[in-house]
């Protein structure tokens, strides 16, 4: 019997199904081993930066099955994902059982052919990409380590920084700077609606914008009173080249904008495609095409759109480390144009085999038509008009969405005379820069070379799970306690946090996997310097002190000036003579009253106030007795709750948590349901489920242990950060 180890359980029945009764193919469920969490120590940095690893939680059982099967097996194959991340998983597998030389295969779709393919090519373990996995592993855990202790210091406990995902918030605040500091400029659009010979109604622009109403008001008065007629007509003829098949950063853009998937969402629907067979490895930054794929594209190029529209194209690779070994995200069978277990893996495998196969038809021609018009002898800016045809749809015949529409013009000629109905202009302002979406924060992540296939999607998840960012409306928008931890950092790290260092160390990693450069070096060269420098910040002053109160607004208890501090729930207004006077407001002015009750428990007739500390407003039953030890029980306000309308049912429910819901019915263990510093939750024997959608308040048992049965991969809930 031979032993085939992968990584998910469904990629493992996928397989199990190619191969005859002479294979046991078995998965890893991920990762085996870890560092211990937020555990320097695990990591001998005088030894050479020598990780301890030990068993992940919960797989001890995994590794058992494992190692008892590899013991009966005649050999053991080792077929986790192509990657670096999939090349580490193999190693940590082999030390975990007991390996001497295992075989090592890779394949980039699951498909029988491509299994069998590998099968006939084994090589063993790439140590090079192993070590060049650890390197990134070890390098943000020493960052992301150091950095939090000290913002734990000097803005608040219990948050973090990390190496990739600090710039990419600085990105985002940098943006934010630019729309706070943006002033518009008025200017005015000027339209003229003419009619032609045969009473077609056409719609000019005024191909200026002025800035002066005295200029508008010209236009104008030279546009009502003059002759029209068509003074130029241009036509251009224009090709649309296709794009590029996808990698996993145009994927997760084109999802997102079109499907309206946020990345993390993309690549767990894009793992379930690959896992079932349908899709090639979703984690790439090459935009290659094999051989055998591009002759599939082009036989179902001619069979359902006609020979005139294949044309074979090669795409530059867009990352200079990309490896052409690798594939873009492509249908493994482009006969099927309709797969998948639901309709977001129908949505999301139509877009890759859309892109696909347009990626190899001919260029869309396009012919664009510009008419002018203006009045006779006076000076006055053109008006114009713009229309197209399409005339041949190329490309896009296989990707309708986009496809732009005709806009077609009556026949016109140089000299026609045209007829004013109505000219007008409307006032309008300059918009400042837009705030990044989840898809733009990618584009510009790989612009400036921060952060690699595999990261961009965990990148956004932790800032926003951290507290940093809010999605409004599709933009990202830096929180309260995100611009201060950006501020701090790029007040007292520009360097670390650059795009310049950033990237680079990305190469440096990159070229560790290629064999250029070995894993020790690396890390010296980076983490002397580091370690040294966030020493020497030991002795700053803490940062939730942000400045002074707005002129005239003023403590509400004693008088004195008020100065902005950062609570849990944000910015807020603190007396200057706290903690002697506890008098605050909100960030807005309004008061926060932190003795008065709001009204009392008709359960123990205990009264409930609204209290503000250091960690922003929370609701007090009962008052503390140090003499008797008695600690009154408090609860966080949710930080998007107006304070004022905080009512007595509020706060009940709110020192209602943490909620006791039922014991496991297998473990006879209690589930709770509570709120952390990473938002709500439930809690079952140190299994922490994180809740996006269900209200912690009101969640059933039922409905939690639904939620415990699902695989904790795709709710993760971290206690804290490494």
């Amino acid at each position: 019997m031979k032993l085939l180890i992968v990584e998910s359980p469904s990629k493992a029945k996928t397989i199990e199904k190619y191969l005859g009764k002479d294979f046991r193919v078995v998965a890893s469920v991920g990762h085996v081993r870890d560092l211990p969490k937020s555990n320097k120590a695990a990591i001998d940095i005088p030894g050479g930066f020598i990780p301890h690893y030990e068993i992940s939680k919960g797989k001890e059982h995994i590794i058992k099955d494992i190692k008892a099967l590899a013991k009966k097996a005649d050999e053991v194959i080792l077929a986790t994902d192509p990657d670096r991340e999939g090349e580490a998983i193999a190693w940590h597998i082999k030390e975990a059982i007991g390996l001497k030389d295992p075989k090592r295969i890779v394949f980039h779709e699951i498909t029988k052919e491509a299994v069998e393919e590998a099968l006939k090519h084994p090589r063993t373990i790439d140590i090079d990409l192993k070590e060049a996995q650890e390197a990134r592993r070890v390098l943000d855990r020493l960052v992301g380590y150091d950095l939090s202790g000290l913002i734990w210091k000097k803005v608040r406990y219990g948050l973090s920084a990390g190496r990739v995902q600090s710039p990419a918030l600085r990105i985002i605040m940098e943006r934010e700077r630019e729309i706070r500091a943006f002033l518009p400029i008025t200017f005015w659009t000027i339209s003229a609606l003419l009619q032609d010979q045969k009473k077609n109604e056409l719609n000019f622009a005024c191909s200026v914008e002025p800035t002066e109403k005295k200029e508008v008001d010209r236009i104008l008065d030279l546009g009502g009173k003059g002759a029209w007629s068509v003074t130029d007509i241009k036509e251009t003829e224009v090709s649309r080249a296709p794009r590029a098949p996808f990698i996993t950063s145009t994927l997760q853009q084109t999802a997102s904008s079109r499907l309206g998937f946020a990345p993390s969402r993309t690549m767990q629907v894009a793992q379930k495609l690959y896992e079932a067979g349908h899709i090639t490895y979703m984690r790439t930054d090459s935009t290659n095409l094999g051989v055998q794929a591009k002759a599939e594209i082009e036989k179902t190029v001619q069979q359902k759109f006609g020979a005139d529209y294949f044309e074979a194209h090669t795409f530059a690779k867009k990352s200079k480390n990309a490896q052409e070994a690798h594939e873009a995200i492509r249908p493994t069978h482009f006969d099927k144009e309709n797969v998948g277990m639901n309709d977001e893996q129908k949505k999301l495998y139509q877009l890759i085999w859309s892109r696909t196969v347009s990626s190899q038809m001919k260029d869309a021609k396009v012919m664009r038509t510009k008419v002018v018009a203006n009045i006779k002898d006076d000076p006055m800016p053109d008006f114009w008009l713009n229309g197209s045809r399409i005339l041949f749809d190329g490309w896009t015949k296989a990707d309708p969405a986009a496809q732009g529409e005709d806009v077609i013009l009556p026949p016109l000629a140089i000299g026609d005379p045209l007829k004013l109905l109505k000219i007008d202009s409307e006032e309008k302002q300059t918009e400042p820069p837009a705030r990044y979406s989840e898809a733009g924060l990618i584009k510009e992540l790989e612009k400036r070379g921060i952060g690699r296939p595999s990261t961009y999607a965990s990148i956004i998840k932790t800032i926003d799970e951290r507290g940093y960012v809010e999605k409004i409306q599709k933009a990202l928008h830096p929180t309260d306690t995100g611009e201060v931890v950006s501020d701090f950092l790029e007040n007292n790290f520009p360097n670390y946090i650059s795009d310049s260092f950033t990237a680079e160390m990305e190469d440096e990693l990159d070229e560790i996997a290629l064999g250029k450069r070995t894993y020790k070096k690396t890390l010296e060269d980076f983490y002397g310097p580091f370690h040294k420098d966030v020493k020497s910040k030991d002795k700053l002053e803490k940062a939730t002190n942000l400045g002074d109160a707005p002129a005239g607004v003023l403590c509400p208890t004693c008088g004195s000036n008020m100065i902005i501090k950062l609570g849990r729930g944000g910015k807020f207004l603190s007396c200057e003579r706290f903690p002697d006077c506890i008098g605050a407001r909100t960030a807005n002015g309004e008061v926060i009253e932190p003795d008065k009750p709001i009204g009392t428990d008709p359960e123990t007739d205990l009264q409930i106030y609204l209290k503000t500390g250091r960690f922003g407003p929370f609701v007090q039953i009962g008052e503390d007795d140090k003499k008797k030890k008695i600690k009154a029980k408090k609860a966080s306000v949710p930080k998007d709750k107006e304070l004022s309308s905080v009512t007595v049912e509020d706060a009940l429910r709110y020192l209602a948590l943490p909620r006791a819901l039922g014991k496991h019915p297998d473990s006879g263990e209690m589930i709770t349901a509570s709120v952390g510093r990473f938002g709500p939750y439930i809690v079952h024997e140190k299994d922490f489920r994180s809740l996006k959608v269900d209200d912690v308040y009101t969640i059933s048992l039922d409905r939690a242990l639904e939620i415990l049965r699902e695989p904790k991969k795709t709710r993760g809930f971290k206690r804290k950060a490494s």
